[in-house]
């Protein structure tokens, strides 16, 4: 039998960073994101060696470890070590050895939350596999606790949520690892229309998120004031994104994204850079009313918002830039697993 699970990334909207500690602890966040047809997905397949088999296909990496209970921290497949060891503590594995193979549709470092969203993946082929009673906040909690707790990594709590959840969702963060997700009943027709006028643009490189997260977490610490008045207009950019979407005011989300494109510069160095301050304003010449850089920043997806019939003219001058534009559709679906 095989134990299979997918989760979708997600495109961040409105908020971006409000959902770190310790903005998110002192003051509250507030995230609008959606889930889309991008996945992570992970497959275990239990064998009878005693031994464990992880593969990460789409990097063409892969271990090999006798069974046991602790797999060491290399860095090279950490994510899936980092669940294994975590769900073997807690919980016990079966005794038999596993094959465990992953595979994400967007590089690493990109924006679109693919480790969060990996993680998500493998909880969800171990919770098929030993049938775990794990809700969807228990996962997207435990996915968080395994990335920011177990492996030390730096980063924001909504895209284990996003993945978990799926949809689009309006997310508010808090002290002691409080999270309430909000799906958002927007009508079919507004997001056909979102979908139709959003350009999601890979720029060609990826970045390392975690030295931009913890200077956007020293800032807050020290209370930069520059950078918690960013912060606190990035939130209140999040409840303009909700409020145009659920009354079909398409019309104002480029202002949004460009608004919240400002502000977002002002968190931390590095989250833009001379080239994508260049295709920002090539996309807008084209025709785009706003944009943003997902994730952290620094590189990685960015998305343009091009009404009417300007996606076509702003597409054609992104490609001068190389890179790719990548196609998609939003998901109304979170965490999936399934056996056969």
């Amino acid at each position: 039998m095989v134990f299979r699970s997918k989760a979708p990334l997600r495109i961040g909207l409105a908020g971006g960073g409000t959902d770190v500690s310790p903005y998110c602890d002192l003051y509250g966040g507030a995230i609008l994101n959606a889930s889309v047809s991008l996945f992570a997905t992970a497959h275990i397949e239990p064998i009878e060696e005693p031994v464990i088999y992880l593969e990460a296909a789409d990097r063409n990496e892969s271990e090999v470890y006798p069974k046991q209970d602790i797999l060491q921290l290399t860095g090279k497949l950490d994510l899936l070590k980092g669940v294994y060891n975590r769900i073997q503590k807690d919980y016990g594995i079966a005794q038999t050895g596993f094959r465990l193979t992953t595979h994400v549709d967007a590089p690493a470092g990109s924006g679109l939350g693919t480790s969060s969203t990996l993680v998500v993946a493998v909880i969800g082929a171990f919770t098929e596999m030993l049938r775990l009673p794990l809700g969807e906040y228990d996962i997207a909690h435990y996915a968080y606790d395994i990335e920011r707790k177990d492996l030390q990594l730096a980063g924001g709590r909504q895209d284990q949520y996003a993945a978990t959840f799926g949809g689009v969702n309006f997310m508010e963060f808090y002290a002691d690892d409080k999270v309430i997700v909000n799906p958002l009943r927007i009508k079919s027709r507004y997001l056909e229309e979102l979908s139709n006028n959003l350009v999601l643009y890979y720029t060609d490189s990826s970045r390392e998120s975690a030295t931009i997260i913890k200077e956007q977490q020293e800032n807050v610490e020290r209370k930069d004031a520059q950078s918690v008045e960013a912060m606190h207009l990035l939130k209140e950019q999040s409840r303009r994104m909700k409020e145009a979407l659920l009354t079909g005011k398409l019309e104002e989300i480029g202002e949004i994204l460009d608004f919240g494109f400002r502000q977002k510069r002002m968190m931390a160095k590095n989250i833009s850079n001379s080239r994508i301050e260049e295709i920002y304003s090539a996309a807008i010449n084209a025709g785009a009313t706003g944009g943003k850089i997902s994730g952290a920043g620094g590189g990685g997806f960015m998305i343009f918002y091009c009404p009417g019939t300007t996606r076509y003219q702003v597409v054609k001058t992104l490609r001068q830039f190389g890179g790719e534009v990548k196609p998609y559709t939003f998901c109304n679906f979170g965490l999936t697993t399934w056996s056969v």
